[in-house]
């Protein structure tokens, strides 16, 4: 047995005893040490879900972990007992048309930890032991859990950037300073952007982005000017925040042939489709990950990417309750880290 941290509804939130499964061919058992808590485990904490995707039944929270390998399967070679590994929480199928032209991120047959959009859901990865495919780890040997556990969301971020193109010598606005504007930052700072610049509504996670890499940053609330003075000499942005107010407000700094990049979630949005047409805008989506997870493991691993400064908190298992409460509260939380 094991425990594991299982949403029931909103609020509702308990650590239970659950099943270890033996493992199958080409398995191992990770001992999971971290996780982080996300902005979709947020969802699920508060309201049961998001847009049309609900809990129908009591499922593991969780994706953003990492650990030591426990146990492996007997055909399994790449792995061995003791390996520290970041998890891959997206198990594509590999046989799809999707996978097979590259784009693991769209399988049709995903089953990603911690999702309701089956049903049955997919459980998570908030548990002490997770027996999952091999080809889900990513080995690294420097780096502890707790900094490994940032693997997940980094990988979304430099999704975000490869969906950008090249960044090369250009002005990049983040939108939006949580945990994934932050990375997208510290993203863009590693592939060669020259200025990287975060805005938000709130100091407290903008202190953070500066700490992090940004080379400015700016309260749009408090200092609208300080916006509205770059003109319109913004290369890419890469809107974090899924605020429409903050995606038309960028709009207007766009330099003409820019790029903006969505990766923030929201609501239906209307645009100015004169400014998108006469400024020749590209408008692109960004989901998930493909071959970034392993990039974003070697990354922390190295020291490339020194992540530190966004882990704010971490808390017990046992105290979950009070770690999901606090990383809701964007003033005092950026990452808040979950010990097994």
């Amino acid at each position: 047995m094991t425990q594991a941290l299982v949403i029931h509804a909103p609020h509702d939130l308990r650590v239970e005893q659950r099943e270890v499964p033996a493992l199958g061919p080409g398995e191992v058992r990770v001992r999971v040490e971290a996780g982080g808590i996300c902005g979709s485990d947020l969802h699920y904490y508060h309201h049961g879900g998001f847009g049309a995707v609900r809990i129908k039944h009591p499922m593991i929270l969780g994706h953003e972990i990492a650990g030591h390998v426990a146990e492996v399967a007997s055909d399994v070679v790449d792995l061995a007992v003791g390996n520290v590994v970041a998890v891959n929480p997206g198990l594509a199928c590999m046989h799809c048309v999707q996978c097979l032209a590259g784009r693991a991120n769209h399988c049709t047959d995903m089953r990603f930890y911690g999702s309701a959009m089956r049903d049955p859901h997919i459980d998570g990865a908030f548990r002490q032991d997770l027996v999952c495919h091999a080809r889900q780890c990513v080995k690294a040997t420097h780096k502890s859990p707790a900094e490994l556990a940032l693997s997940e969301p980094f990988a979304v971020a430099l999704h975000a950037v490869c969906r950008a193109g090249s960044l090369m010598g250009k002005r990049l606005l983040v939108t939006g300073a949580g945990p994934i504007g932050t990375l997208v930052a510290v993203a863009a700072r590693l592939n060669g952007a020259r200025d990287v610049i975060v805005t938000d509504i709130l100091s407290e996670p903008l202190a953070i982005a500066r700490k992090a890499g940004a080379d400015r940053t700016i309260n749009s609330r408090e200092t609208p000017e300080a916006l509205s003075a770059l003109g319109r000499s913004v290369d890419v942005l890469i809107e974090c925040s899924g605020n429409e107010q903050a995606l038309r407000g960028a709009l207007d700094l766009m330099a003409p042939c820019g790029t903006i990049v969505q990766l923030g979630l929201g609501d239906d949005v209307t645009l100015p489709q004169s400014r998108i047409v006469t400024g020749e805008l590209s408008w692109v989506g960004s989901f998930r990950f493909r071959e970034e997870f392993a990039l974003a493991v070697d990354l922390i691993d190295s020291g490339k990417a020194d992540l530190s400064a966004l882990v704010t908190q971490r808390f017990a298992l046992s105290d979950a309750g009070k770690a999901f409460d606090l990383a809701s509260n964007r003033r005092e939380a950026m990452k808040v880290l979950l010990e097994f």
